[in-house]
């Protein structure tokens, strides 16, 4: 089963939520639309910034975990090595 790990932000550079799912365009579309009661809907963290796929969600649940014990600088970093504008990747997602 694919999994993927991503990134939301709420604007460049701005608040940072780190989230896993097995289907990446339908979790992104129920935060945009604040869907999900909680973090991302209280501090409207809706721009999908990073993704990056995985074979199990076991993987990506580890690997999630990871990043979010990560400081804040080497998440940007990470972000800015594939998304270096911070572009709102959702639309890319939905291909």
């Amino acid at each position: 089963m694919r999994a993927w790990v991503y990134i939301l932000a709420s604007v460049a550079r701005g608040t940072l939520y780190v989230g896993v799912t097995s289907d990446l365009s339908r979790r992104v579309y129920e935060h945009r639309e604040g869907l999900i009661p909680g973090f991302t809907k209280t501090y409207g963290v809706k721009m999908l910034v990073y993704y990056e796929p995985h074979d199990s969600i076991s993987a990506a649940i580890q690997r999630e975990k990871n990043i979010k014990h990560w400081s804040r600088a080497w998440k940007i970093e990470l972000i800015e090595k594939m998304n270096p504008g911070w572009r709102d990747l959702w639309k890319e997602t939905m291909a």
